[in-house]
């Protein structure tokens, strides 16, 4: 683990010069993307959905064979370790501005970008939170812990895998867009992936969520991770359709 952060903060010195970024702001889509990210964002907050009373560690069995396969009483040192892991890789994206970083429409780009996938991955993690109820693995263990009353029947999906994939899936798509023939690019996904795993992993580990927990909350991330910055890519202008009416009919052709 050591290690690959060591990589990720070296990474920008490997970069000089400017470069002009793939990514672009749009006024019109913009606004729709962002109307649809500010509601997704806040539409958690009108859904409840709460469990009678507290449980005291209920059958195991309950649980479906794959899941239980996989579950661990509670370690709050894992626990602190994922939460704080995941504040230090939403900051990894800003690695694939190491080649443009003097490019105020590309700092403003991904800017708007990282808020639009940030706002529809917490929204969407906190809607299915707030609608489904499901204990927490350390519940069938030993029960609540304390200082846990608010929050043992949030379990599904993770959270903090969600916010650690969505930062992997925005650091390759942008990455691999910006520097296409970067001897860097395998490294930097791997590597994004791999400390974004090692959250996953300690999610379960530390008796906080089971193994389909982190599988949906890596597939929301991950989701929103490329698909915004998809919807952001500079159309290449050498790629145009023409249409031309001539004395023998209409000729269409493609430029690529």
């Amino acid at each position: 683990m050591k290690k690959l952060m060591t990589f990720f903060c070296l990474l920008p010195t490997a970069f000089h010069g400017y470069a002009e970024s793939v990514f672009t702001y749009d006024m019109t889509k913009d606004i729709a993307i962002g109307s649809l990210a500010l509601g997704v964002f806040v539409s958690p907050f009108f859904v409840s959905n709460e469990p009678e009373r507290v449980p005291t560690a209920p059958d195991k069995n309950r649980v479906n064979a794959f899941d239980r396969s996989l579950m661990f009483p509670y370690n709050k040192p894992l626990d602190l370790i994922s939460d704080f892991g995941v504040y230090g890789l939403l900051a990894l994206p800003a690695l694939s501005l190491a080649g443009n970083f003097t490019d105020k429409n590309a700092l403003l780009t991904y800017s708007i970008m990282y808020t639009e996938a940030v706002l529809l991955t917490f929204g969407t993690k906190e809607l299915l939170k707030n609608a489904i109820i499901r204990f927490r693995p350390y519940v069938y263990d030993n029960g609540v812990p304390a200082g846990l009353e608010d929050d043992y029947y949030n379990s599904f999906p993770s959270g903090s895998t969600s916010l650690a994939f969505l930062s992997a899936g925005f650091l390759s798509a942008t990455f691999l867009a910006e520097h296409p023939d970067s001897p860097l690019n395998a490294p930097v996904v791997a590597g994004a992936y791999a400390l974004a795993a090692g959250v996953a992993a300690c999610r379960i580990f530390s008796g906080s969520h089971f193994l389909t927990d982190v599988l949906t909350g890596a597939a929301i991330g991950s989701l929103y991770g490329w698909a915004i910055p998809l919807l952001h890519k500079k159309q290449r202008a050498e790629n145009n359709v023409s249409i031309t009416i001539t004395g023998t009919g209409i000729v269409a052709s493609i430029d690529f």
